[in-house]
């Protein structure tokens, strides 16, 4: 606690809270989620289903889609076969259980998806009953499926990258706390805010507590984002970081939470992200290396993607 500003102002709003002894790890992941995991309600009460298939990974969701419909389809077959081959008008009966199985398969196929080629029918009160609840079923589930996927595709995203760690460069006659992001993608981003609050956990009195401080930027807010942007936190006799050295950066309990928000023009939306910076993700004594320079006729400007982490090593005095 000695070695943290005593001028430095503690900020109350951050909704983490103050005891220390109540939390586990970091405040908030690397991929801007919160570090929280619920207990106390059944599964089912504590997860929305249509966010977990909207966030959750294309292979995956993909994935979940086919085994469904796959599963329902030899479910149904199973049940056509338990009824009985004969209620199937124009299966091939002479063929092997297998392939007699296939058929049925199939024709749950082309009746889930309603396509109906007329090779295969139903005959029978029970079996038409099979068929005309596995057509229903197939619509509602092409119905939820065609709204996860426009939900995925219309979901506001904000399409930018942080670098991996912060830095503590020069600054002026002074140091500065670092932090690049960058678009990755053909949007158009204006109205950009940025905040940054350091989040330790000291002893006080004898007792753990957590202390969060609002992080002043040198730019809070620009116009438009089209290429890189270094927030940058002065490390003046205000902040909280003014006494902290090397050593302290290897030492200290602290995290680094960044917020973003920005008008994205494709969406015609605000999108937010944020991201923290544990101190071991802090390296002392570096600066970054330019993102962007001119094309070869000057015609454009080219940004670098690959090199939102690049930095070397300096000396800080």
């Amino acid at each position: 606690m000695k070695n943290i500003n005593s001028k430095a102002k503690t900020d109350t709003n951050t909704g983490f809270g103050t005891n220390a002894n109540n939390y586990g790890g970091r405040f908030v992941n690397k991929n801007g989620t919160a570090n929280v995991e619920k207990r106390g309600m059944h599964l089912l009460h504590r997860i929305s289903w249509y966010h977990t298939m909207i966030d959750m990974p294309r292979w995956k969701f993909m994935f979940i889609l086919l085994g469904f419909y796959v599963g329902m389809n030899f479910v149904f077959a199973i049940i056509y076969y338990g009824i009985g081959i004969e209620h199937l008008n124009g299966i091939d009966t002479t063929g092997s259980n297998w392939v007699q199985f296939g058929q049925a398969y199939f024709f749950s196929a082309q009746t889930f998806t309603t396509v109906g080629y007329g090779h295969i029918s139903p005959s029978g009160f029970l079996t038409s009953s099979v068929a005309a609840a596995e057509a229903l079923i197939g619509l509602l589930s092409f119905a939820i499926a065609t709204g996860l996927f426009f939900g995925r595709f219309s979901k506001p995203t904000a399409f930018l990258k942080f670098s991996h760690n912060a830095l503590i460069a020069p600054y002026g006659e002074t140091k500065g706390l670092m932090i690049r992001i960058t678009p990755f993608k053909n949007t158009n981003f204006t109205d950009a805010e940025a905040k940054m609050t350091l989040g330790m956990s000291v002893e006080e009195n004898g007792a753990k507590t957590n202390k969060f401080y609002s992080l002043a930027l040198e730019l809070e807010r620009i116009n438009a984002l089209t290429l890189s942007w270094t927030l940058v936190h002065p490390i003046t006799e205000n902040s909280p970081l003014y006494n902290l050295t090397k050593e302290d950066f290897d030492s200290i309990h602290g995290e680094i939470l960044v917020f973003i928000k920005t008008f994205d023009d494709m969406f015609s939306n605000t999108v937010a992200i944020r991201t923290s910076y544990t101190f071991e993700e802090v390296i002392y004594g570096a600066k970054f290396e330019p993102m962007y320079t001119r094309s070869n006729d000057n015609s454009k400007t080219i940004l670098d993607l690959d090199k939102l982490n690049a930095f070397t090593n300096v000396t800080l005095e």
